[in-house]
C-alpha cells in the first residue's frame, strides 16, 4: 500500500488494488488542498480544516460516523472519541478511523484530544501504522502523543497536525514530540509518499517517519 501526505491531517491511502481513501481534507489553512480523486473520504469531525470534502474529485463515499464499513474490499472502522479532555464539552466528538489495507492495520487518530485510556486502546488495537496529531492546543500534545505511541506500540508512527510553513493555525512544531525519541528512531523522507509491504513490518521497534507536506 501507499501513503501520501498532503499536509495537516490529510493523507491519501492507496491499496495495491487501487482503492483510494483520503483522510480529513482541509479548507483554507494557509495553503490549498490539492485536487485528488478518492473512492472514500473519512472526516474525523466537522471543523473546516478537516472536512473539505468538496475539494475531492469524483464522488467519494463520505464516512464521518462510528461503525464498520467496506469500500471496494477495504474495511474501515470509525471509533468514537473526544476532541478534548472534557468528554467533548469544549470541542465535541472526534472519530478515529482504522483501515485494513494489504494486510496492514492503519489508524488515523483525527483531532484526538482525550488522554490515553485502556478502554479506548481496546477499541484501537492492533495498529501497524499510527497517524497521530502532535501539535497540541487543539489536540493531544507532544507528551500525550508519546504515551499513545508507547501504549499502542505500532511499528510505524507518522506525525500529523503540527506547525508547518504557511500554516495559519496556532499549533506547535513537531520538535518536542520528536525530542522524546532517539535519533536512530526517526526517519525523514525526501518526499511525501511512502510505500509499505506487509513483509516490511517487524516488531523489533517503533520507527517515527516524518513526511514532507505536499505542495
Amino acid at each position: 500500500m501507499k501513503i501520501r501526505y498532503l499536509g495537516h491531517s490529510c493523507f491519501v491511502l492507496t491499496e495495491s488494488t487501487g482503492t483510494t481513501i483520503v483522510t480529513d481534507p482541509y479548507g483554507n489553512i494557509g495553503y490549498e488542498m490539492p485536487s485528488v480523486k478518492a473512492d472514500a473520504v473519512t472526516v474525523s469531525h466537522s471543523h473546516y480544516d478537516h472536512n473539505n470534502v468538496k475539494a475531492l474529485l469524483g464522488s467519494p463515499i463520505v464516512l464521518n460516523k462510528e461503525g464498520t464499513h467496506e469500500v471496494d474490499g477495504v474495511e474501515i472502522t470509525g471509533i468514537k472519541s473526544f476532541h478534548d479532555d472534557e468528554q467533548g464539552e469544549q470541542r465535541g466528538d472526534n472519530i478515529i478511523f482504522k483501515f485494513r489495507m494489504d494486510g496492514l492495520d492503519i489508524c488515523h487518530l483525527g483531532d484526538l484530544g482525550e488522554e490515553c485510556s485502556s478502554s479506548l486502546l481496546e477499541m484501537i488495537l492492533p495498529v501497524n501504522v499510527l497517524l497521530i496529531p502532535v501539535g497540541g492546543n487543539y489536540t493531544i500534545n507532544a507528551e500525550q502523543a508519546k504515551e499513545y505511541v508507547d501504549r499502542i506500540m505500532p511499528e510505524i508512527v507518522i506525525p500529523m497536525h503540527y506547525k508547518t510553513k504557511g500554516l495559519k493555525l496556532d499549533i506547535d512544531k513537531p520538535d518536542e514530540f520528536l525530542s522524546q525519541f532517539d535519533d536512530e528512531e526517526v526517519e525523514y523522507l525526501e518526499s511525501g509518499e511512502l510505500e509499505l509491504f506487509r513483509d516490511d513490518i517487524t516488531e523489533e521497534s517503533t520507527k517515527i517517519i516524518m513526511m514532507e507536506k505536499y505542495q
